[in-house]
């Protein structure tokens, strides 16, 4: 059996692409071990990371887009969360390869 045969799709590689640039981020992954603790709102993350509303905000988009976080509204406020411990195990791995 060659290699192509075991090949996934094009288009699976480059969403597995994809998903591995959004962790090329350091402020997405700042955010990320932020919500692992706990769910959090904007305003927290923000005083949490030393950043701005609108900086968290911009980076909580494109992980939300990416299926990394998720949210729910209380009111006015919403709360982010990691999506699943999928997320956690991907950090986990890839912290253990860097301190390796």
């Amino acid at each position: 059996m060659s290699q192509t045969d075991t090949m996934p799709p094009d288009e699976i590689l480059y969403d597995l692409a994809d998903l591995f640039k959004i962790f090329g981020d350091t402020t997405r992954i700042k955010i990320l071990y932020a919500l692992r603790e706990s769910e959090l709102c904007v305003t927290d993350i923000a005083e949490k990371l030393g950043m701005t509303q609108s900086a968290v905000s911009h980076q909580l988009q494109i992980l939300k887009q990416s299926k990394l976080v998720r949210f729910r509204r209380d009111g006015k406020t919403i709360y982010y969360a990691l999506d699943d411990d999928h997320v956690v195990t991907i950090i986990d791995q890839g912290m253990n390869h860097v301190e390796e």
